[in-house]
């Protein structure tokens, strides 16, 4: 796995966009070296604001080659507001012209998965065969709680402590709605490229401890690194508990 890099930008909007210019880069990188570029997308104030981001700086990527997953959903009816996927839609994806067939959602409360566990089973099997034949996802993108939790990986969780699935369902989530589907730490390792985009006073703390080699288990996500580059984008607030570089 990868040692972090650490990135540090003066407020929320600047974080925004230096993580989109992260996305634009490795995409269009992929895209270069394979033909497809293979992204996990993230929800959270954070994230949304760097998908709007993309959607203004991505100009170079080809949309019909991109394919999208989510890191986490919320187990909610579909067009449901909280819904993750839903919120890219609308900050991102329906604005730009991606392949509905490379869009991979995680399923609905109302749909043909009611029960989260078969729904994550479901995403799973949707995981594997992208990884099968791709070998990796090209990035993920996380955002990360005030305690450090990042997909729907909350500290001392058996989600967080999985070793071998790359899909759980979290049927008791200390943020609610407490039924989540969520990617695991063996599949956030399983992309080459890794951002975190922290922002806030509030997560300050919790970025120190990951970056300082927490456990896992403490802070989900000093877990998150990536095969060939684990990127921290953070804001001035955010990175204020750092050792002085």
């Amino acid at each position: 796995m990868s040692e972090p890099g650490i990135e540090v930008v003066a407020d929320a909007d600047a974080l925004a966009v230096a993580a989109a210019r992260r996305f634009v880069e490795v995409v269009t990188a992929a895209q270069r070296d394979r033909g497809v570029a293979s992204v996990v997308l993230t929800g959270g104030g954070s994230g949304i604001a760097t998908l709007e981001q993309v959607r203004k700086l991505g100009g170079d990527i080809d949309w019909s080659r991109v394919e999208i997953f989510w890191g986490d959903e919320r187990f909610v009816p579909a067009g449901d507001a909280e819904r993750n996927d839903r919120q890219a839609r609308e900050a991102l994806l329906d604005h730009v012209p991606v392949d509905p067939a490379r869009v991979h959602p995680v399923a609905t409360s109302d749909g043909e998965y009611p029960d989260p566990v078969e729904a994550a089973a479901e995403y799973s099997a949707t995981v594997h065969a992208h990884l099968a034949e791709y070998g990796a996802f090209d990035l993920h993108l996380l955002g990360m709680g005030g305690e450090g939790h990042v997909n729907s990986l909350f500290p001392h969780t058996d989600a967080v402590r999985e070793e071998h699935e790359l899909v759980v369902a979290v049927t008791n989530s200390p943020k609610p709605p407490p039924v989540r589907i969520t990617l695991t730490l063996p599949a956030v390792h399983r992309a080459r490229h890794v951002v975190l985009i922290v922002g806030g006073a509030g997560k300050a703390a919790a970025v120190a401890a990951a970056i300082g080699g927490a456990s896992p288990l403490d802070v989900p996500s000093a877990g998150a690194r990536g095969g060939e580059s684990t990127t921290w984008v953070l804001d001035e607030a955010a990175a204020s508990d750092l050792p002085a570089r």
